[in-house]
């Protein structure tokens, strides 16, 4: 059995990131989405709540912690 991939999708809960994690995790990717939710909605990535190959984190990138 070969290694999951693994992907970090910033932005992820926007209409790309949100549709860009649909898809990788399709492929079988774990996919960690980060998001500050300032325009992104979580509610775009809903449908994979519970999905254990997805790890959501509210966050931004130039966060220091």
């Amino acid at each position: 059995m070969k290694p999951a991939r693994s992907a970090l999708i910033t932005g992820g809960a926007g209409f790309i990131g949100s549709h860009m994690a649909d898809e990788l995790i399709a492929d079988g990717w774990e996919v960690a989405v980060l998001d500050n939710l300032e325009t992104g909605k979580r509610e775009n990535l809903e449908h994979l709540r519970g999905d254990p190959r997805l790890t959501f984190v509210e966050g931004d990138v130039s966060d220091k912690d």
